[in-house]
């Protein structure tokens, strides 16, 4: 615990980051004097260091790219396992575990050990590696990594321990499971095949044991070529030579036949007492066409052969459809007898496993299900009903149904807000389902003892928005809402209207949710914004709509002496703010279009609709098209409910909304909100000559331009020709570029950006070179070559500013695959626009960044590396001056608006791109009915605060160092029957500055962070009491101030990777983890912190990872996580009776170790393998140790399983002993009943 004092006195001259409100620099804020300041500031901080660690604790949500399956029909637990190296262990409802390979190689084959709790995993480099799953977090205890063969298959008898292993060349080799080193006994592919065979079988596709001997092994090769290999007899017991390629085979349980799928769509079964032909050939699928020729299939990639007791054997298999119809679904088919069923998938089968009732492959199999792994769904068949029903997934495999385009976390959530939400969305889950219970139901989960309520919210693409209750590290899906419904549906266009349609206009950009009052916000990526209220009721109501104009003035070719004299932009306030359908069109607005004027981008539906019970759809603000320019999109929003207000900003200006009376209240650039405060000192823009009036930017002089430039240069900038600067702008495009616009990089969470004429979207690695935005260049390297406009279509499309992308592919976050280019330095972007441009497809520019024309171009790699290792800096230079300052994040709070306030009011702290924080003070009536009818008042007090680069997030503390949260309204169902005896009335929390603040006097601190730096600064006298520059080489992408052990710190996230956490309100570093490198944007994209000490990303396109850093939940996570192990008696193998046993064949006497092991088979060549011991936890070391305490724990181990069957078997005597005694008693009883009667009285 430290305590920290600062004497307040003299602060604002010496601090580091003291305000910028002197006169210099114009500031309207009043005189300090009249406002409380205390003395000294104390605080006493309780986190320390010793309070963080980071860990990963759980992944949701389907496995990216699997590629192999595997069950365990004892301990019924799944694995799944990917192209990326990792692999998901599933059991019962939060029986969830995630492994990862280091190599990062895919996962070609799974094979349990089968309730021995261990599973082997087969990898694409030629890597066998052996986990142990007795442990809630597995880890390797082996790996043998083969040198000179590639792996191809791999099987594993039940309770052996010797693995067949066969490769690429079409040798079989074997792996003791125990010591993981191979044997000497190898099964070469010239002496499995004849020796008067001229070509080679190809690799080794299948490798099982006979269920009839498990001395007989069936080695399938890839040309057709099939061997039973007696193991024994070191010899082949039979050849088969088929003229179709070979994809799998199946076994009978008797071990007398097997079945092959081929890869001309047929199935061909095989009898072993005539083995020249198949007695059986079928296509399943194929059809006799009018010539008698069979039509050609696909090939049938897995069959599997299942018997039954009371019904004919089941034959699944995937694939085998004729290839006469294009665009068919992938199917997998069931025969049962005569009946064949084709389950149609909705993406591409992976693999299928039937789930059988034993272990045993020479009994009756009895399948009860088949998993069937998609390429993005796993669903499970019930085979014990006639329409073969699918079981309801317990999972969340599903996230990604739509493509995930943001997230948002919320721990510590009201405890009635899970069960409201869940009963909601149980009235529109889906039917049809198997009544039978989940098949997979291994492990075992319960609850621990501290969990609270947590919620997690994704946006998709398609408009919708899905609660998560995320409590307890498990993932459940509560409610569904659909944005869309909102909205008349687009009407299909034509011609080039059709090339600018949105392909996803609902697609949600960012959410705003107060779970307390249940007020829910979306943005949406047609500038639109969706408020929504919750209702148990359902209702008969109509949306009402808000259009706004906040766009800034697009100008038409602008010659050197236009640009010298006149602003390129006009002030998106200039225009008063009107309601729905009322905004006149400007003169001269007309365009090519004709009608793109003062409309949105999509259509609210205006007439009564029925909602049913749930979040119901209240008011819809959308931004309006401007001279044939789409709207900015949204980059901050923020709702208050117990102020009635929301406020937006983009990156032209900032609107505030009194969602109570439906009624805009604020509309204005980024300028206006300055007054006489500018830092920049930018002059009001004069009237432009035959326009319409405007104000904005001025081009400052020639001296004001070197000086501010030189002052505004950052450590990383790089330095330009002084001409280029000066030089006359021949050339329309780069004109047309120099309107950039400082998007938000916290809230943009769409991808590839579609721009007209271009039908398709961008591909995912956005490769920089091939980068266009909206006709226009965006890659640094294809600016050195100039562009000329071609035809008429050129001015316009040249006109259009970047960042302004108003059709594009919604693709999401999650759609994210990008190999990110990394500079010199530590990081792979060390600016923030460097990783903007990736970010949204748009040119950025900031301050100390300049696009060049032709005569001034670079080459391709000086383009590239000042492209990623500039920084942003905070101030403005001549090249600079058409550059937007985008309103970047918001916040409603009671704060004080200017220096001589005497106590808080409702504020809306404003955040820009510049590192500009604006106050704008507000009235709002406070009794009920005045707040209906009365108008709120808001007027900017210019007070300015300045930090490096984006601002990105706000939060208040009172003096004490405790959080003060936010005021709210209590939720109240607007649709209950009225009671006519209690009027219900609004109830707000912290509205006023008494409930807000102990002592009101004593001010409040602002935390203020931006990307660059974190500042906390004392309210009202605006003096800064401690700042911390975050980083130098890189630069913050989310940050937020979270609760964490009964006190607060402010966590980060950086662009290289690292999670810090700092105290509050010292600014202190208390963590600086480099947790993972930024490879692509979903990461940066769906990052988000919480209270309690956790946060979560989008670790892939279908997967949500949850992280923590704190150093209780990192203890405690083991009592939470799940046991994939549990001990269970292996099932006992049926009695096969005395004829089946002495004619069946005596497989029971087949010793594996006598055959396999060193003694008998030698040792296999150590160039072959390598042997890799496993870096595993302390229980994994105890069970792979070596040398003298390993072999003591292994036979203590096996001493105590001895002990443990004798102990049955002497229980099993003793009943039988038991048994024989009664027998014995009944037996003699009977004989005194009938030892005195005649042979005809029995």
């Amino acid at each position: 615990m430290k305590k920290f004092r600062k004497v307040l006195d003299g602060l604002t001259t010496s601090s580091p980051g003291g305000t910028i409100g002197s006169p210099s620099s114009g500031s309207a804020a009043g005189t300090p004097t009249s406002a409380p300041t205390p003395k000294e500031i104390d605080v006493q901080e309780t986190l320390v260091s010793e309070n963080f660690q980071l860990c990963k604790t759980v992944r949701h949500g389907f496995p990216y790219q699997p590629t192999a399956l595997a069950f365990d029909p004892v301990q019924k637990i799944l694995a799944v396992g990917s192209r990326t190296g990792g692999i998901r262990i599933l059991g019962r409802p939060g029986v969830d575990c995630y492994c990862q390979h280091e190599s990062g190689a895919a996962v070609l084959q799974l094979q349990f050990l089968i309730n021995e709790g261990a599973l082997v995993t087969a990898c694409a480099d030629d890597t066998l590696h052996l986990w142990n799953l007795r442990q809630r977090r597995p880890a390797v205890l082996h790996s043998l990594k083969f040198n000179r063969e590639r792996i191809t298959f791999c099987h594993l008898p039940f309770m052996s321990k010797w693995l067949y292993v066969g490769t690429e060349r079409g040798n079989t080799h074997i792996v003791n499971i125990e010591s993981f080193v191979l044997s000497g006994y190898v099964i070469m592919w010239n002496k499995a095949i004849e020796l008067a065979t001229k070509t080679h079988p190809g690799p080794v596709v299948h490798l099982s044991d006979s269920p009839k001997d498990e001395g007989k092994l069936l080695i399938g090769f890839e040309s057709g070529t099939i061997v039973q290999w007696d193991l024994r007899g070191k010899k082949a017991d039979f050849r088969i030579y088929y003229d179709e390629a070979i994809h799998s085979v199946s076994w009978h349980h008797e071990g007398k036949q097997f079945m092959c799928s081929h890869s001309d769509g047929s199935l061909s079964m095989w009898n072993l007492r005539n083995t020249t032909k198949p007695f059986q050939v079928t296509f399943p699928h194929g059809k006799i066409q009018k010539d008698g020729r069979k039509e050609s299939c696909k090939p049938i990639l897995k069959v599997e052969f299942k018997t039954s007791r009371n019904s004919e054997p089941f034959v699944i298999f995937s694939g085998g459809l004729s290839y006469d119809k294009a665009g068919r679904r992938p199917t997998l088919t069931i025969m049962h007898g005569k009946a064949i069923t084709v389950l149609e998938m909705d993406h591409p089968i992976v693999e299928f496993m039937a789930l059988c009732e034993t272990p045993y492959n020479n009994e009756v199999q009895e399948p009860y299900a088949v998993v069937v792994l998609l390429e993005k769904d796993l669903i499970v068949v019930d085979l014990t009903q006639s329409n073969f029903p699918v079981f309801e997934n317990p999972y969340p495999m599903d996230i990604h149904e739509s493509p995930v385009t943001c997230t948002a976390y919320f721990a510590d959530c009201p405890p009635d807000i899970i069960p409201i939400l869940y009963s909601m969305g149980a009235k529109h889950k889906k039917t049809g389902y198997s009544h039978k219970e989940w098949p997979v139901a291994g492990g075992l989960w319960t609850l621990g003892s501290n969990t609270y309520p947590e919620i997690i919210l994704t946006g998709h693409a398609d408009g919708s928005i899905k609660f998560w209750d995320a409590s307890a590290i498990t993932l459940q899906m509560l409610y569904k809402l659909k944005t869309s419904k909102a909205f008349e549906k687009p009407k299909p266009a034509e011609g080039r209207a059709a090339e600018m349609v949105e392909e996803d206009p609902f697609a949600v950009q960012m959410v705003s949710w107060c779970p307390h009052s249940r007020i829910f916000c979306v943005v949406g990526i047609s500038a639109h914004i969706i408020l929504y209220r919750f209702s148990k009721y359902e209702a008969n109501a109509q949306i009402v709509s808000l259009e706004v104009r906040l766009q800034c003035e697009t100008e038409d070719m602008v010659t050197p002496s236009e640009s010298e004299n006149h602003p390129c932009f006009s002030e998106a306030g200039s225009r008063s703010p009107q309601a729905h359908h009322q905004h006149p069109a400007s003169p001269g607005s007309a365009t090519p279009e004709g009608n793109r004027d003062s409309v949105p981008c999509i259509k609210v539906k205006d007439r009564m609709v029925r909602v049913p019970p749930g979040y119901q759809a209240e008011l819809v603000i959308q931004l309006l098209w401007a001279d044939g320019e789409p709207p900015q999109q949204i980059t901050s929003l923020d709702i208050n409910s117990a102020y009635g207000l929301l406020a937006l900003g983009n990156c032209n200006g900032l609107a505030v909304v009194d969602y109570l009376q439906k009624t805009i209240l604020l509309c204005a650039s980024t300028l206006d909100l300055y007054g006489a405060a500018d830092p920049y000192q930018r002059l009001t823009r004069s009237p432009r000559r035959n326009r319409q009036s405007t104000s904005g930017l001025t081009e400052l002089s020639d001296n004001q331009q070197s000086v501010d430039m030189e002052r505004s240069k950052s450590p990383t900038s790089v330095h330009y020709p002084t001409s280029l600067h000066n030089e006359p702008r021949i050339h329309p495009e780069p004109v047309a570029s120099l309107r950039a616009s400082h998007c938000s990089p916290v809230f943009y969470l769409l991808d590839n950006v579609k721009g007209p004429g271009r039908k398709l979207s961008l591909p995912t690695d956005l490769k920089t070179d091939l980068d266009h935005v909206n006709g226009h260049c965006t890659s640094p390297t294809s600016q050195a070559k100039p562009r000329v406009p071609m035809g008429p279509e050129g001015p316009r499309l040249t006109r259009r500013g970047p960042g302004r992308p108003p059709f594009r592919k919604a693709q999401s976050a999650a759609c994210m695959e990008v190999s990110l280019p990394v500079s010199h330095t530590e990081v792979g972007y060390a600016s923030r626009r460097a990783m903007l441009q990736q970010f949204h497809g748009v040119t950025m520019y900031s301050h100390d960044e300049h696009p060049t024309s032709a005569p001034y171009c670079w080459s391709e790699r000086e383009s590239r590396e000042n492209s990623f290792s500039r920084s942003r800096s905070s101030s403005v230079c001549s090249i600079d001056r058409d550059t937007k300052e985008a309103v970047t994040t918001l916040q409603f709070g009671e704060s004080y608006g200017r220096k001589g306030d005497a106590m808080p009011t409702p504020c809306l702290w404003v955040g820009t791109s510049l590192g500009v924080v604006l106050l704008i003070p507000m009235s709002i009536p406070t009794d009920q009915e005045e707040r209906m009818d009365e108008p709120v008042t808001i007027g900017p007090s210019g007070t300015v605060l300045m930090l490096k680069g984006s601002v990105l997030r706000f939060s208040f503390l009172d003096c004490t160092g405790a959080l003060i949260q936010s005021p709210h309204e209590v939720w109240r169902d607007p649709n209950a029957p009225e009671d006519p005896e209690r009027p219900r009335r609004r109830k707000l929390v912290n509205f006023s500055p008494s409930s807000s603040q102990d002592n009101c006097g004593e001010g409040h601190l602002a935390v203020v962070c931006s990307e660059k730096q974190a500042k906390v600064v004392l309210m009202p006298s605006q003096s800064c009491l401690f700042v911390h520059n975050i980083t130098e080489s890189s630069f913050v992408l989310r940050a937020d101030v979270v609760s964490l052990c009964s006190s607060v710190c402010l966590a980060c996230f950086c662009a290289n990777g690292h999670v810090m956490t700092l105290s509050l309100p010292s600014l202190r570093p208390l963590m600086d983890v480099n947790y993972l490198p930024l490879t692509d944007m979903r990461i940066a994209r769906t990052f988000c912190f919480t209270n309690g000490g956790q946060a979560l990303y989008l670790s892939s396109p279908t997967e949500i990872q949850r992280i923590t850093y704190s150093q209780e939940m990192c203890d405690n996570l083991q009592e939470m996580l799940g046991e994939l192990f549990t001990p269970i008696e292996t099932p006992e193998a049926q009695n096969r009776g005395f004829l089946k046993g002495f004619f069946g064949g005596n497989s029971h006497n087949f010793d594996r170790e006598e055959l396999f092991g060193e003694a008998s088979a030698g040792k296999a060549s150590r160039s072959l393998a390598q042997h890799i011991p496993g870096q595993v936890g302390m229980e994994g070391m105890k069970v792979a140790a070596s040398g003298v305490m390993g072999d003591l724990a292994r036979a203590r181990v096996a001493l105590d399983e001895r002990g443990q069957r004798l102990g049955e078997l002497e229980d099993r005597t003793a009943l039988m002993m038991t048994s024989a005694e009664t027998f014995s008693k009944h037996a003699h009883e009977l004989m005194l009943k009938c030892k005195d009667k005649k042979w005809y009285q029995l």
